[in-house]
């Protein structure tokens, strides 16, 4: 039987790119999203869901030892992002910004532990280079990720007596969605937003902005036991060397 993947906010950019790479390695793979996919699954399985609503979280599941009958890794790379003041903030933008990046992952690990330890399988949580190095205007963001590293080590610890394997992956500057809408805060140089792209690029050691499917082979690296079984409760950083750089060199 062939492995299972439950990829969240699988739409578009990394989510949409770790969808694709599972299923070139041969697994079966169900997405879920708040938003249609740009384009079809091609072999996989698509979901509409809000994954910070219980109810729905619960829906998923409620039928999952019938189709697909197992789970091998829950990826949960769902997010949002509001780039404003953080004293500027409305309490019902940060209550959102948390229920989808932090509360959904404690909601999505409760409902499929039971097949996670069924498999002796692993949990991939997509967090953000934003949790151990920032910027203004982006704190609610920040520390949502931040939240999700602690998350995941403590998770690490507590699974690991039943086999399950918990790591975290914090992306630097990757080209998606989210980081276009979020060079409208006026922190690079450009009149366009991939001359914005270009300037941000340029500050990393690399001298470029990630690709969503260089993300994508991280997330399969982390789930995969054959290639990290003696990982657990880490975070793997992949951007470009931007946080190995002192800011006053």
């Amino acid at each position: 039987m062939s492995r299972v993947a439950l990829v969240t906010g699988a739409a578009r950019g990394i989510g949409r790119a770790t969808v694709d790479r599972f299923l070139a390695e041969g697994w079966d793979v169900v997405g879920v999203d708040l938003q249609e996919p740009e384009a079809p699954f091609e072999g996989g399985k698509f979901r509409t869901l809000d994954i910070a609503d219980p109810g729905a979280v619960e829906d998923l599941f409620a039928t999952w030892d019938r189709r697909p009958g197992r789970l091998d890794v829950l990826v949960n790379n769902a997010a949002v992002q509001i780039c404003k003041p953080l004293v500027e903030m409305t309490l019902e933008e940060w209550d959102r910004l948390m229920a989808t990046n932090l509360r959904a992952v404690f909601l999505m690990v409760r409902a499929a532990y039971p097949w996670l330890k069924a498999a002796r399988g692993a949990i991939v949580n997509v967090s953000s280079v934003h949790a151990v190095a920032t910027s203004k205007e982006i704190a609610a963001y920040a520390a949502s990720k931040g939240g999700l590293v602690a998350l995941t080590r403590a998770m690490g610890i507590e699974f690991a007596e039943d086999g399950v394997r918990a790591n975290a992956i914090l992306p630097g500057a990757v080209d998606t969605d989210m980081l276009r809408d979020g060079l409208s805060r006026g922190h690079v140089a450009g009149a366009s937003i991939d001359e914005r792209l270009d300037d941000l690029g340029l500050r990393t050691v690399m001298g470029r902005v990630g690709r969503p499917e260089e993300i994508a082979e991280g997330i399969l690296f982390l789930a995969d036991s054959q290639r990290s079984g003696f990982m657990t409760g880490q975070t793997l950083i992949i951007d470009g060397g931007a946080t190995a750089r002192l800011s006053t060199e």
